[in-house]
């Protein structure tokens, strides 16, 4: 490659002379060795994406019988734990019948419209309620140990709403083993029907026994501060769904941090903190297609990290619609069965041991930021098998031991494929005229191929990768940086690719997948 050095006029050496020397030098330079060597520095632009119209599932799970406030209670009975446990029930000749053993309250209603509420402490006690009908259950302080069985226990198909009372702490943990009977008691805070949270107080529970909160119907949060502290199986189990549409659930669990055994997951916001041992975010089932076991992410904010299982999975159609998802997995990041839809928010999701985003059917992303980081060969940052892999807007770097191709005449969005780089390092994108800034992303781990697509790349282009430099004045999401100025590293043989065609190939390794 020539260079450029500064040129200084000997003394005695006419003016037309030195113009012409330098004429002659700069004639044998290219105008890319210019641009590369007399600009040392571009500007990062902000990062914008081109969403196109969305693919996959948008359902809300919404459900006007979930909306406590559209049901009425007009009948209180209260519980309140402490050294000598009081209980007032206005309804003992109306159809509310409270038998007590200790601090073990065992509640059978026929009555309509009951509300109860438990508050107070005790170390050896529970709940335990047959209802006929839906009702509501306010936790206003209730702080319940139970050495045989789960602290409240929902024997009942109907409706419940559980209310968190404002401004208080709530605690429930159940024991190491459970009294052997003919009921169904499979964690702490269990029920039989319909358990929907609400409410803006605080609950910790922990599992000792099996799982920490239990559904054998649907779970719905719509607010309230959870807290898993530990489970020694999942920290929420649910059979028909889980829901959630606010919240700040916070879950550490042995097992799966959430799953639905046979049915759907739909999330619609919440701030979720979970660590898992198994799968993080589970619709498990996957017996025959009698169930649709999928998972649809519509908001919220993820944290999550697992030491053996998956990050979210899906043994459906997985729809990510927007949200904020940071995943740290030991098996991959996101999975699912039949389909991947990425259609907005923002992705980083990292698997130590496998690939990052797994589709065992086609993929499609239309939006957003993501980030997948995969393991080594044939670990792939995104990996859909051999079915379509389309893309038609978002921001996209998936890097990894090889990655599926995009398949060129679906998308409408470029992509490139290119070599590695190490852990640490930047790698930046530029047209090869210096005009415009493509990429500028802090390498994570070492890799071996890159995929990235941008409504920042253009068609009939010529690009330069860099690898190494500096960046100043910059701020990154997830290593994806969003301004600043970049200073230039290195750039050697083979960092050039120009995209004249929707999918182009210009290093790395192409796993199975897309590319047709």
């Amino acid at each position: 490659m020539n260079r450029i050095r500064s040129f200084t006029r000997p003394a005695g050496i006419p003016v037309l002379i030195q113009a012409v020397i330098t004429t002659i030098i700069f004639a044998g330079c290219s105008k890319n060795d210019l641009t590369e060597h007399t600009i040392s520095s571009i500007t990062i632009a902000e990062v914008s994406t081109v969403t196109a119209a969305a693919e996959g599932n948008t359902d809300n799970a919404y459900d006007a019988d979930d909306l406590v406030e559209n049901s009425t209670f007009t009948s209180t009975v209260a519980i309140t734990f402490g050294a000598t446990t009081t209980i007032s029930n206005p309804l003992s000749d109306g159809g509310v019948t409270i038998t007590q053993s200790g601090d073990h309250i065992t509640i059978t209603s026929t009555a309509k419209a009951v509300a109860y509420e438990v508050s107070g402490v005790t170390a050896n006690g529970s709940v335990k309620i047959y209802s006929d009908n839906k009702f509501q259950l306010t936790l206003n302080g209730a702080d319940i140990t139970s050495s045989n069985g789960p602290a409240i226990n929902i024997q009942s198909k109907k409706r419940v709403f559980l209310i968190l009372a404002d401004n208080t702490t709530n605690t429930l943990t159940d024991g190491t083993t459970y009294t052997t009977g003919t009921e169904d008691m499979k964690g702490t805070l269990f029920s039989e029907g319909q358990l929907i949270f609400s409410g803006s107080g605080s609950l910790t529970v922990t599992g000792n026994y099996k799982h920490a909160i239990v559904s054998d119907d649907y779970i719905r949060i719509r607010s309230g501060n959870i807290t898993i502290s530990g489970a020694v199986s999942d920290g929420i189990h649910t059979n028909d769904a889980f829901i959630a549409d606010g919240g700040t659930i916070n879950i550490t669990a042995a097992g799966d941090g959430i799953e639905c055994d046979e049915g759907y997951i739909v999330i619609n916001d919440g701030d979720f903190t979970i660590q898992a041992g198994d799968d993080a975010i589970a619709a498990s089932y996957d017996t025959d297609d009698a169930i649709d076991p999928y998972v649809t992410i519509n908001g919220g904010t993820f944290n999550i990290k697992t030491t053996e299982g998956e990050g979210i999975e899906s043994k459906s159609v997985l729809t990510i619609n927007n949200a904020v998802i940071n995943i740290s997995a030991y098996d991959d990041g996101l999975n699912a069965g039949k389909h991947i839809y990425i259609n907005g928010g923002t992705s980083y999701v990292y698997s130590s041991t496998n690939d990052a985003i797994d589709s065992n059917g086609p993929m499609t992303i239309t939006g957003g930021i993501t980030i997948a980081v995969g393991a080594g060969a044939p670990e792939e940052g995104f990996d859909c098998d051999n079915n379509t892999f389309k893309i038609t807007g978002g921001i996209i770097v998936g890097i990894g031991g090889a990655t599926s191709m995009p398949t060129a005449n679906v998308s409408t969005q470029r992509s490139v494929r290119l070599g590695g780089a190490t852990a640490n390092q930047l790698v930046h994108i530029e047209a090869a005229d210096g005009s415009a800034e493509a990429l500028t992303f802090s390498v994570p781990r070492t890799y071996s191929t890159m995929l990235f697509s941008s409504p920042k790349l253009k068609a009939e282009t010529a690009y330069m990768v860099y690898t190494g430099g500096s960046v100043t004045g910059g701020t990154d999401l997830n290593g994806l940086y969003t301004s600043g100025t970049y200073t230039k590293g290195s750039a050697g043989a083979g960092t050039t690719f120009t995209t004249s065609s929707m999918v182009t190939a210009a290093g790395g390794s192409a796993g199975p997948g897309g590319g047709r």
